[in-house]
């Protein structure tokens, strides 16, 4: 929109962007060379759309997002009662940018606000995945189980329900990819959903034994 300053008249532009063309990367094309125009004295140019309304909806989630991870932290951490167990959980978080970086790259598609969502939510599944295989070890260490044998008990038993999880939720998604909106937040939960579930489920229990410092039996005392 151009509009000038002291008697407030507006030149008003609108367009939408061919099918199947992401409105980000026709906004990319353009902005360049609108930004360039040569305005007459007295008048301003302000972007609006789409590109307005994810600007602002990005700085109410910069706002707000350190709230909702406090939340959550603290919930896992009044859970289990513990701090370690916590730990493990959190610390398989950032497993989930790997798929995403990889998704984002073949498929071509900005990292933008729809994206944004699509990670956080990846967030609360990876860590709703991690609750239960710390939970599941927990039990059989209460249970007498030897705490390595729990460990390995726990992931195993835990990782049919994690993968058949992940996969409905991966082909529940996949009709986004063809809505070019939806399209980046698809693509960040499928793949981050997949190589971080795949990557949870040995990293967990490595990240467990560590942390509580559990350590492999000889080989006598396995049997």
């Amino acid at each position: 929109m151009i509009r000038r300053i002291d008697r407030m008249p507006t030149i008003l532009v609108q367009a939408d962007p061919a099918p199947g063309v992401l409105t980000n990367d026709a906004f990319v094309k353009i902005r360049a060379k609108i930004d360039a125009m040569e305005l007459p004295p007295g008048y301003t140019l302000t972007w609006y759309g789409e590109y307005l309304a994810s600007k602002e909806a990005n700085v109410g989630l910069a706002i707000s997002a350190p709230y909702g991870f406090t939340a959550m932290i603290l919930a896992v951490v009044f859970m289990f009662n513990a701090i370690r167990q916590p730990l493990v959980i959190w610390l398989t978080a950032p497993l989930a940018v790997i798929g995403v970086v990889v998704g984002l790259v073949l498929f071509q598609t900005p990292f933008e606000f729809m994206a944004i969502l699509g990670f956080l939510s990846l967030i609360g599944m990876m860590v709703k995945n991690a609750i239960v295989l710390v939970d599941q070890a927990d039990c059989e260490i209460r249970d007498g189980e030897p705490p390595f044998s729990a460990i390995v008990t726990a992931a195993i038993s835990r990782a049919r329900p994690v993968v058949l999880g992940a996969l409905t939720t991966i082909m529940g998604v996949a009709p986004l990819l063809l809505d070019p909106f939806f399209k980046s937040m698809a693509v960040t939960i499928m793949f981050g959903l997949l190589f971080a579930t795949a990557l949870t489920l040995v990293v967990i229990p490595l990240l467990y034994a560590a942390i509580f410092r559990i350590k492999t039996p000889a080989k006598g005392e396995l049997a």
